[in-house]
């Protein structure tokens, strides 16, 4: 068979079959619907049975911290009677330091069942990380190709750092230059060894996330005799909040569901020139927008991350607030963990000063720290890319050209992402899947709705006033 990029990619359907276990044609319904639910419930496992396989590896059941001194500070700074209890949910806890050890427990574990003798994912971050070490712990050969660097072979600390786990916990690393060839590597390499998709977009790796909001729920309730009234989660791909939010609605926990991200704005993600002039590689815009706008564009037929149907609010921060709480998270708490993880926080710390003292808001999670991914060597890195650092006032910050530091707690200022136009965008981006001629299906209709958490009424009203710009 051709190797090229265009013979990979079109073979990508039967190449995820045989590495999944799962044919994905068998839950389309329309010309855009398909059944969510079933793709799920395809897994083959029960709730109880994913929390059993995540305990019996170390997975899951984290600590739930009370945030008192952050607290006190956003009451320090919020008018009289404000300032919600922040607490963080402390997933670096977990074996390889992040909740991405939830999502690989699963996906390592039908990897194994199945007879597979390795399994390969693609991705930069923690991901990496956590498949590398649960398939260690299965047993299983893994790969994990990672982009890494730019045309100058310059690499991030960040990516570098976690180059350096994958390959302490035994896989293979193949690192790759940005650009788009990505996905295709990836689809290569499960071609030619026959390993497992661990995708992060799989339902395997999804399903794995759910048990992080029942521990969220249940754990909130014991402290404090109520249901949390905000969750903030830190949006990329849209795992995290599609997994928790269900997870949540396990236990008929119902709160606000935020998504907070890094606002990378003018930042290309593949472009050669913008790779080293951001700081973060997760967490931010240059994801989170086009993944909850087109979820599909993922390494998966069908992504099971579908963040719009859980998101209530979607809120960016900018590079300097994030690492100005990493610092404050530190200082003021004892709890040294890596930025990317505080995207939710420096969110968190401003949303609490908007409601009252009797209400509760999660940090949903927290990652691992290290040499690479630590605050002083992302800005060093970022100095060396004529980055500015300075203090001043965060909303004066461009990404690519400067980082600003808060020079007040007071400054840090979440920014809301219009939920109106993220849907629109959504629902254009699945209209353009439409055959010329073709109309919507009351199948489509319902599944838009679904899909964007709107009524039917709502959709049929965008399209026939065209109002989807």
């Amino acid at each position: 068979m051709s190797k090229d990029y265009n013979s990979v990619m079109a073979r990508k359907g039967e190449i995820l079959r045989r590495s999944l276990g799962i044919n994905f044609a068998d839950f389309e319904q329309e010309y855009i619907s398909f059944d969510y639910e079933a793709m799920m419930a395809a897994v083959g496992l029960t709730f109880d049975e994913i929390t059993a396989i995540q305990r019996n590896v170390g997975v899951g059941e984290t600590p739930m911290w009370e945030m008192h001194n952050i607290t006190a500070l956003a009451r320090k700074h919020a008018k009289a009677g404000f300032g919600a209890r922040i607490f963080i949910k402390d997933e670096a806890a977990n074996p390889s330091g992040s909740f991405k050890d939830r999502r690989a427990a699963t996906a390592v574990h039908v990897a194994k069942k199945l007879g597979f003798k390795g399994v390969a994912a693609a991705t930069s971050g923690n991901y990496g990380a956590a498949v590398a070490s649960q398939a260690a712990k299965a047993g299983l050969k893994c790969i994990i190709v990672q982009e890494t660097y730019d045309s100058r072979k310059i690499g991030q600390p960040e990516i570098l750092e976690k180059t350096r786990k994958c390959e302490a916990f035994g896989a293979e690393v193949i690192q790759m230059t940005v650009g788009p060839e990505l996905f295709y590597k990836y689809l290569a390499v499960l071609e030619e060894t026959g390993f497992f998709a661990a995708s992060l977009y799989s339902p395997f790796g999804i399903v794995g996330v759910e048990t992080l909001g029942v521990e969220i729920a249940n754990q909130i309730r014991k402290i404090t005799d109520k249901d949390p009234d905000v969750v903030v989660t830190t949006h990329a791909g849209g795992g995290n909040i599609t997994g928790t939010a269900r997870g949540l609605l396990r236990e008929n926990c119902k709160p606000q569901m935020v998504a907070a991200s890094v606002n990378l704005k003018g930042l290309h993600m593949a472009s050669d020139g913008h790779f080293n002039r951001k700081s973060f590689t997760t967490g931010h815009t240059g994801f989170g927008i086009p993944f909850a706008t087109n979820p599909d564009r993922s390494d998966m037929p069908r992504s099971a991350a579908r963040p719009l149907r859980y998101m209530d609010r979607y809120v960016t921060v900018s590079q300097g607030e994030v690492f100005y709480m990493t610092q404050l998270l530190a200082q003021l708490e004892g709890l040294e963990r890596g930025p990317a993880g505080n995207t939710s926080l420096a969110a968190a710390f401003a949303i609490a000063q908007t409601l009252t003292q009797g209400d509760i808001i999660v940090v949903q999670e927290t990652e691992y720290t290290g040499a690479g991914k630590h605050i002083n060597s992302q800005l060093s890195f970022a100095r060396q890319n004529g980055i500015e650092i300075c203090f001043g006032n965060p909303k004066d910050e461009i990404a690519g050209q400067n980082i600003i530091l808060p020079s007040c707690p007071s400054l840090i200022s979440p920014k809301d992402v219009g939920m109106d136009y993220i849907r629109r965008s959504y629902i254009r981006n699945a209209l353009a899947k439409l055959p010329q001629g073709e109309m919507l299906t009351q199948n489509d209709v319902e599944f838009l709705a679904q899909e964007v958490n709107v009524t039917t009424e709502n959709i049929l009203a965008m399209v026939e006033n065209n109002d989807i710009m």
